[in-house]
């Protein structure tokens, strides 16, 4: 039955378990590099539901996020990017919003779209062990 949802291919959530990638999770476990940059995304009962991360660039929030993968595809992504967005207008005060996302995950490139997203480029970036296509999306904040 199709219901017009798109379908990630078939492990494709793999690719995003930090262990796939040594620097990432390093990066993620070094509570110095977290500091007011990585913040984890609760529900009302303060069960873990996510994580969303901030870099400033100039006036530009880059924004790295993760809804937990039992989470996706119930229609939550767009209501959880919003909330993170609007917690870092409210921390940062930015002017822009700027993301990455893996050029197979159409369903997440849905998802910022429709939070205000457009594509502006696309990339290849080394991750993971290996280099692969990525696509960059940025709104006014």
């Amino acid at each position: 039955m199709n219901t017009g949802a798109i379908e990630l291919p078939s492990g494709a959530l793999d690719f995003y378990d930090a262990r796939a990638d040594e620097t990432d999770l390093a990066h993620l476990l070094n509570p110095a590099r977290r500091e007011n940059r990585a913040f984890s995304a609760r529900d009302p009962a303060g069960e873990l539901v996510g994580f969303f991360t901030y870099k400033r660039d100039g006036d530009t929030i880059v924004v790295g996020l993760g809804l937990r993968p039992d989470l996706t595809g119930q229609g939550l992504g767009t209501s959880f990017v919003e909330q993170g967005l609007d917690f870092a207008r409210a921390r940062f005060a930015p002017t822009r919003f700027r993301l990455d996302v893996a050029e197979f995950n159409e369903r997440a490139a849905t998802v910022y779209e429709r939070a205000g997203f457009t594509r502006t480029r696309s990339f290849e970036e080394q991750t993971n062990g290996g280099t692969y296509p990525f696509i960059e999306m940025e709104r006014p904040a």
